[in-house]
């Protein structure tokens, strides 16, 4: 399955923890990050990360690019709810494909170990029949 990463920036140490506690079920699968999300990703776990544009340089549009064209199966996006940021709009694009190409999306850790975990089971296989 081919995982979406980005991170905002007060939740990226967040980010990386959790690529470390299911870095097992992560090193089975392709994962796509935004550039500095990616990297930072890359090194703690040794991962290998496909990395786009940094979120606010265009990296948000090349992820929801690869949504749009069924390139990604599993969305985890741990954000800030705190505060607009300037790309608050390419944040929401990011929500809406996901809602309209069926793409399971994580905002926060409670939701990301629920998904990892499902994708572990297998219960994510569903995803096959959208390719």
């Amino acid at each position: 399955m081919n995982i979406g990463l980005i991170a905002h920036d007060s939740k990226k140490k967040l980010m990386q923890n959790f690529c470390i506690a299911y870095r097992g079920i992560l090193c089975k699968n392709e994962l796509y990050a935004t550039g500095t999300t990616g990297r930072l990703v890359e090194e703690v776990t040794n991962l290998n990360v496909h990395k786009f544009l940094a979120g606010h340089l265009g990296g948000e549009h090349q992820m929801g690019a690869q949504i749009e064209n069924n390139q990604i199966d599993l969305m985890i996006f741990l954000r800030n709810p705190m505060g607009a940021k300037p790309h608050e709009p390419d944040t929401k694009n990011i929500f809406r494909l996901c809602d309209m190409h069926n793409i399971p999306l994580a905002t926060n850790l409670a939701t990301a170990e629920l998904l990892i975990k499902s994708l572990d089971r297998g219960d994510l296989e569903w995803r096959e029949m959208y390719k």
